[in-house]
């Protein structure tokens, strides 16, 4: 390696950026499959979403075309259908308006009419409660809103619970401030927001929580008999799928998942075919190393060197040529992913890539693994040189 210093930086080099764009792609693979995976807890998966429609099929005299409504009359039905997989209802409609306090007002926001099961378990309380079947059954003028909210229209979120804002020039007291990721939602009761818009009793959208499912096709049949439960109360045909749109959440979890390893996998394949350039050149110059040395492995076999002595010094060679430019890489790799995250921190795309353990310790398999095999076939001919053909080499 000292002798032939061109030689070895070059082929050394291919090494170093096959492991450098591998790094660089499973760092990025892992920052979209983290990214997703977080998305997804707190988009909380474990619930179907249910949206109101039309009927695009005839039932029982009726015609299509009609529209179908959600209400919560129909949520005992729905837990009822299969109470061991269903931990509960909520649904919500949608207040618009301004939302205001003394000091400050949110112009651009609006209120939610919600049950409590709604916020459980993807929103966390810094301060006050969730609602309560008190704040339903009893129509209650309560609010709940979030830490920034708070903030801008209390001076101090710790300030907000028990205070007063306005929704469409009605009073309502803040009794909790919650926090997360993305949501920024002015949250009353259900009952209250139905007794603001009239008392109609529809529901624009509702959740069917779920517990203790453990499979798609398990998701799938408790979706089947929402549906049927759905069909049977608001009278349309549960073959028609366009009655009642339903968001299994939990499936839809799942295919992330089936995407997030397709991903991973492509991205361990474009760069181990980037690898394969760097490899190729090795076992090239390995090949060459074996043919210079001729002389030297038949004076060694005339000596008494066994076979896996001769082969040990080619793989060994092979190895530390790949291992040493292949850390190389890493190093590189890993500098310009954190360069890539601290400049994605400062933006707006919610992408992290890491270089975790896992990915190191998978990278440093894979160019032990590959220095061996590079080595492997100019290993297995140096064995075919005969001693006496070697020694009368020039």
């Amino acid at each position: 390696m000292r002798t032939n210093r061109l030689r070895t930086f070059l082929t050394g080099f291919s090494v170093s950026w096959g492991i450098f764009m591998l790094i660089l792609l499973l760092s990025l693979a892992n920052g979209m499959v983290k990214m997703s995976g977080e998305f997804q807890s707190s988009n909380d998966p474990m619930r179907l979403t249910l949206y109101p429609g039309y009927t695009t099929m005839p039932y029982k005299g009726l015609k299509e075309g009609r529209s179908v409504q959600l209400n919560a009359k129909q949520f005992e039905a729905i837990e009822n259908s299969n109470p061991d997989k269903i931990s509960g209802v909520s649904g919500y409609n949608w207040i618009s308006g301004q939302v205001s306090s003394q000091l400050d007002y949110l112009s651009s926001s609006y209120a939610q009419g919600v049950y409590p099961a709604f916020f459980t378990p993807r929103y966390h309380f810094s301060y006050g409660r969730p609602f309560n079947q008190a704040d339903i059954d009893e129509t209650r003028k309560v609010v709940i809103i979030n830490e920034p909210s708070a903030k801008k229209l209390f001076g101090s979120a710790d300030k907000a619970v028990g205070g007063d804002v306005k929704i469409n020039s009605y009073n309502f007291t803040v009794v909790g401030v919650y926090r997360h990721e993305w949501d920024d939602g002015v949250f009353v009761p259900f009952t209250t927001a139905d007794a603001l818009t009239g008392f109609t009793g529809n529901i624009e959208t509702a959740n069917v929580h779920l517990q203790d499912v453990g499979s798609v096709e398990e998701s799938e049949a408790i979706e089947a008999g929402v549906r049927r439960t759905l069909a049977r109360e608001a009278k349309f045909d549960p073959a028609d799928e366009s009655g009642v749109w339903i968001f299994n959440r939990y499936e839809n979890q799942e295919s992330n998942k089936t995407g997030n390893k397709i991903l991973t996998y492509t991205m361990w394949v474009i760069g181990i075919l980037t690898l394969i350039s760097g490899i190729v050149g090795v076992s090239n110059i390995m090949f060459v190393s074996v043919r210079e040395r001729t002389h030297e492995i038949g004076i060694r076999r005339a000596i008494g060197a066994r076979p896996r002595h001769i082969i040990s010094q080619v793989l060994l060679e092979s190895v530390a040529l790949t291992t040493v430019f292949g850390y190389i890489g890493i190093v590189i790799g890993t500098f310009v992913t954190e360069i890539v995250r601290h400049w994605l921190a400062n933006t707006s795309v919610p992408l992290n890539p890491t270089v975790d353990l896992g990915i190191a310790l998978q990278v440093t398999v894979t160019l032990i693994v590959c220095g061996a095999l590079a080595g492997l076939f100019p290993a297995l001919r140096a064995l075919k040189v005969k001693p006496v053909e070697a020694l009368s080499e020039e």
